[in-house]
């Protein structure tokens, strides 16, 4: 594999010209803190603004959902117009088990999403149009979004509202300014098989700003990253895909210089990209066992009870489903009632992160989610559910302070899940820390797993998000 920025990612090559490549123009944008277009003092009163505006959201009893049913025979939950998704029953098939996984609700969701961010250049910047978006479980009402962040069934109006503002700049076929273009996985935990289309547009027209958008720079987003339930998970999975190409620079000793050059394409990794490619590929055709969708009704041998207000595991898991109203004055529709996954605590997510060779590493997992489409994907070291445990969890978890350099609290997905968080971390390894690891295991660079990611469902979506937030390390 080159390991050259590609100048286009996901579309057809841009023509060579004296102009910067865009992997530079993205960095030159990372490295710009604030911006004269919009400063970021006039952004924290905007969005401040913005979540004190009348959103509402309140738990309801499934029987007060409107154009939603649990169908009679198999007791799937199910939109009436047969659109949007549907909470049916999962089944794993493992054949190293003696017999079947227990069957657990998932979310059904076969149509793919659009989540893109349309990009200019102001005084030589690229900046990124960027919206305050209400969804019913987001922590703090609001957070900042991708420009356009809308199902299938959203840009088809099949919800009978608006329109979907911003969405004429990612359907155009053949756009000439199509700097991302990618299918990605979401969670395989609570999803089956779902994937939304990445995109990052550049555009040189003029967009009027609606009063829930403004133009920043990755700069910009990269600090606002660092804050609690700001930056939501739509925006930092569409960021984890651009392509960054950090100017040449001497070695550095600090952690934050390491993170520049292992994003960086001279970055000496400990394995190559082929190793790396052959090695996941191993993992996917090894894997043994599958799935199969199964009534939400056959769950209840494997210990989940429908209520009034909830469906639950007898003995406890990690989610249960739950139904809400929801009301917001700026969304298509202005009031709506629709099933969410409640988490029953937080999720950890964490990259354990040390030098070889002179060059910072990161180590991943190969891991499947019962949901997962094409089997193991590149996950970060800890990914733990809540409540659950996993290798090095307790080792993330006690680092001192001067290995901890990234500790975020960030949100999951509003629009399918209720109030759910993450804690994100990046930690140094300690002294000692093996560098040999078990076969699921490999050390990759910054950079080996942005161009993973550039390939389309290698790279999952926790990892992806731990991606996007390394370059607010330094």
């Amino acid at each position: 594999m080159d390991h050259r920025q590609p100048a286009l990612v996901g579309a057809r090559a841009l023509p060579d010209t004296t102009q910067p490549s865009i992997g530079r123009r993205f960095m030159l944008s990372l490295q710009a803190a604030d911006s004269p277009r919009f400063p970021t003092s006039g952004f924290r009163r905007w969005f401040a603004e913005r979540r004190k505006r009348a959103f509402t959201v309140s738990r309801i009893p499934f029987a007060e959902l409107d154009q939603w049913y649990f169908e009679a025979d198999g007791g799937n939950l199910r939109h009436r117009t047969g659109r949007f998704f549907s909470i049916e029953g999962l089944r794993l098939e493992d054949g190293d088990r003696s017999g079947p996984d227990p069957a657990r609700p998932i979310i059904v969701q076969p149509e793919i999403g659009t989540l893109g961010i349309l990009v200019k250049e102001f005084d030589g910047i690229l900046h990124c149009l960027m919206q305050a978006k209400m969804e019913p479980g987001n922590i703090g009402s609001v957070q900042l979004s991708p420009t356009v962040q809308a199902t299938r069934s959203n840009y088809r109006r099949a919800h009978g509202g608006s329109r979907v503002r911003y969405l004429e700049h990612f359907t155009r076929p053949g756009h000439p300014e199509v700097l991302v273009d990618l299918l990605q996985s979401e969670h395989g935990s609570y999803f089956l098989h779902k994937r939304n289309r990445h995109m990052m547009v550049e555009t040189t027209a003029d967009v009027p700003e609606h009063e829930d958008f403004h133009w920043l720079t990755l700069g910009q987003i990269s600090r606002l990253l660092r804050q609690e339930h700001v930056v939501n998970m739509d925006a930092r999975t569409v960021l984890s895909c651009i392509p960054l190409e950090p100017a040449a620079g001497p070695d550095g000793a600090g952690f934050p210089d390491a993170v520049l050059h292992s994003l960086g394409p001279q970055a000496a990794p400990r394995h190559s990209d082929a190793e790396l490619t052959g090695w996941l590929t191993s993992a996917r055709a090894g894997a043994d066992g599958s799935v199969r969708r199964v009534p939400l009704t056959a769950t209840e041998a494997d210990g989940w009870i429908r209520g009034p207000g909830s469906i639950t595991r007898r003995g406890g898991a990690d989610f249960a489903v739950i139904a809400v109203r929801a009301e917001a004055d700026n969304r298509e529709v202005p009031s709506w009632t629709q099933p969410l996954v409640e988490l029953t605590g937080p999720a950890v997510h964490a990259f354990i992160a040390r030098r070889l060779d002179g060059m910072l590493h990161v180590l991943v997992r190969a891991s499947a989610e019962r949901g997962s489409l094409n089997g193991p994907e590149l996950a970060p070291t800890v990914q733990c559910p809540p409540g659950g445990t996993a290798r090095y969890l307790d080792q993330v978890l006690q680092a001192p302070p001067d290995r901890v350099h990234f500790d975020v609290a960030q949100s999951e997905e509003g629009g399918r899940f209720h109030l759910a968080r993450t804690r994100n971390l990046i930690v140094e390894a300690e002294d000692g820390f093996p560098v040999d690891q078990p076969e699921e295991y490999r050390w990759m660079t910054l950079d080996q797993l942005a161009r993973m990611t550039r390939l389309g469902q290698h790279v999952n979506i926790q990892a992806r998000t731990l991606l996007a937030c390394a370059p607010s390390v330094w």
